[in-house]
């Protein structure tokens, strides 16, 4: 496998956090597994880790609410969620919090391996370049894609993963069509329904960041996909 990735797991279910845990370790992954929620903010600020898995129907937190309070002490960490809850507005709300998956019980041991390590992958690969190919002058902004912040003057915003990874491959295309497909194949690895809704709600978050700068647009296009538009209003 290479690289032995280091995979942070929270999950309640003794039996489930067990099983997952021996398979993943059999698997060459460096991984932790943490049945309490209130204790894995310390987790992680004193351990590295690529990928958290996060269970939503624990008892005492649930995944949701622990997924906003990781992405808001530590936007750079990458997770997704593994559930029994399957509605359309549990995954949208999932995907709505910047989760990279939407992992759905019970999940076939292997599925899981495969998914990680192609998630794992595509992270690689879209932050492979930095230095010079890792910052982007967006209008009045900066986006330094490597450290997944976008300035204004003096203000910064830290993105998270899947924003700074949607901010840079709209920038790296300026005033030119993105379409669905390549965004979704390209950042998600896959082009279906959630994934073009969890895309859309991206785009919502970076005009969001993004609204103070009047010369730069992030405009769709119905049914074909996005244009990020700089210079607008210069002659």
């Amino acid at each position: 496998m290479g690289k032995k990735y280091s995979i942070l797991l929270v999950e309640d279910d003794a039996s489930l956090g067990y099983l997952l845990t021996e398979y993943l370790r059999m698997k060459d992954f460096d991984i932790i597994w943490e049945k309490e929620p209130a204790k894995v903010i310390d987790l992680i600020q004193n351990n590295r880790f690529d990928l958290a898995i996060l269970d939503v129907m624990m008892v005492r937190v649930d995944g949701f609410t622990l997924a906003a309070n990781i992405s808001k002490e530590y936007p750079s960490l990458p997770f997704i969620f593994l559930t029994a809850r399957s509605l359309k507005v549990d995954v949208l709300k999932g995907f709505s919090l910047g989760a990279l998956d939407y992992l759905k019980k019970p999940i076939d041991e292997e599925e899981l391996v495969v998914r990680i390590l192609s998630l794992l992958d595509r992270l690689k690969r879209s932050s492979g370049h930095i230095d010079e190919n890792s910052i982007f002058n967006i209008g009045m902004y900066r986006l330094n894609s490597s450290t997944q912040e976008l300035f204004f003057e003096s203000k910064v915003v830290h993105l998270t993963s899947r924003e700074s990874e949607l901010l840079k491959y709209l920038a790296s295309h300026p005033n030119e069509l993105c379409e669905h497909k390549g965004i979704l194949e390209t950042l998600w690895g896959n082009n279906d329904y959630f994934n073009r809704k969890s895309l859309n709600v991206f785009v919502t978050h970076l005009r969001k960041y993004l609204a103070q700068d009047p010369t730069i647009k992030i405009e769709n296009v119905h049914g074909r996909g996005f244009i990020l538009k700089t210079n607008l209003g210069e002659k």
